[in-house]
């Protein structure tokens, strides 16, 4: 197993600002299903004609004048809502402290190039990024008195999530809204790739509508998302090859029941399964890393053979049915909390690959940024 290089994407200097833009939204029948995927299907050059030629038909509805858009998305009996922009990506910063964007992983370089020349010839941000953030009192007065109006669009869709819109156009509520979230910093939970790429593109194609990419902002006090683990897969290894490997750098791998094992899993504490056998194993974690920092620094590189894979799944019983299928270890990872997440952003240091889960994720076709806009 030979783990793909990663790099640092680069930090987006404050002040951290969502500008407005004109919001695209599919129609409901095509939001959360596979149809919303085919809007950005090959050719990839033909899908802003696409969408306009389903806006004509009245299938997309296409914003006259910009906004910026308050998104309130509920599924599961959870409720999230957002503040959705074109994030101002115009100023790269030289050192942490300036950033107004923290990202927690590092970034595949192809991906990047993949995605940067799939959102140039589409000419369109097709889903935000999702950020989080300790968001301040005075953008969630404004959220709260936004929401009192009737919601400009109202969907359920395909996928079961609702969704309520509010377009916010008023000079001062922009302005209020610019202010406070200026000195801010936000952590990226989901879309690493895609805000690379929007840096990419600028770079690749200096202009208006390159300055910014979409972005949804979450204040993380008010309607949080829920941060989970996402567990690791490790080809042909073997519950005793784990253990001398844990042996090494001074964990204990200790053989127990599935029931006991599950009700286990604490920060510094694994999971281990091959699917007959269940192990807990105790990790010694400093006071600044955490579980899958361990795993992957210091763990893996211990273990003889090397894994023939490492695959990666949200849920336990995907872990097991994988392991089911082809010899190997389950590892079921303690889920991290978001000022750990955090902590490790402004330690300016990154996690390894797909070490967070945020959920739940708005679905794609809600809104939609068209860089023939501008």
């Amino acid at each position: 197993m030979h783990d793909p290089p990663l790099v640092h994407p680069p930090h987006v200097a404050r002040p951290l600002r969502l500008r407005p833009f004109r919001g695209l939204t599919l129609d409901p029948s095509r939001i959360g299903s596979p149809a919303s995927a085919r809007a950005f299907t090959r050719p990839y050059d033909q899908v802003a004609d696409r969408l306009e030629r389903w806006a004509r038909r009245g299938q997309v509805h296409h914003d006259s004048e910009p906004a910026l858009y308050v998104h309130e998305y509920a599924v599961g009996g959870v409720t999230v809502r957002g503040l959705v922009g074109a994030l101002d990506i115009s100023r790269v910063a030289h050192e942490r402290r300036d950033a107004a964007v923290l990202p927690h992983e590092g970034i595949h370089p192809r991906q990047v190039d993949d995605l940067a020349a799939r959102m140039s010839q589409m000419q369109v941000n097709p889903a935000p990024i999702l950020l989080v953030h300790h968001g301040p009192v005075a953008v969630r007065e404004v959220l709260d008195r936004e929401q009192r109006r009737s919601p400009d669009r109202e969907l359920t869709d395909r996928g079961g999530q609702h969704h309520r819109v509010w377009a916010i156009r008023e000079p001062s509520t922009l302005a209020t809204l610019e202010r406070e979230l200026a000195d801010r910093q936000a952590l990226i939970a989901d879309g690493h790739h895609r805000y690379a790429a929007y840096l990419q593109l600028r770079a690749r194609e200096p202009g208006t509508a390159t300055r910014a990419g979409l972005a949804m902002l979450v204040d993380q006090d008010d309607t949080p998302l829920h941060l989970g683990p996402i567990h690791r897969i490790l080809g042909h290894t073997t519950l005793p090859a784990l253990a001398a490997a844990g042996a090494r750098i001074g964990a204990v791998l200790r053989e127990v029941d599935a029931e006991r094992a599950i009700g286990a899993l604490a920060p510094d504490t694994l999971v281990a399964t091959d699917g007959r056998r269940w192990a807990t194993l105790d990790v010694h974690l400093p006071p600044d890393r955490l579980a899958v920092e361990v795993l992957h620094d210091r763990l893996l590189p211990e273990l003889r053979p090397r894994p023939t894979r490492l695959a990666y799944h949200h849920g336990v019983n995907e872990a097991l049915a994988d392991i089911d299928r082809r010899p190997g270890v389950a590892v079921l990872m303690p889920a991290p909390t978001f000022s750990r997440v955090l902590a490790t952003c402004t330690a300016d240091r990154l996690l390894p690959e797909k070490a967070t889960s945020f959920q739940p994720k708005p679905s794609v076709g809600v809104l939609i940024r068209s860089l023939r806009d501008g």
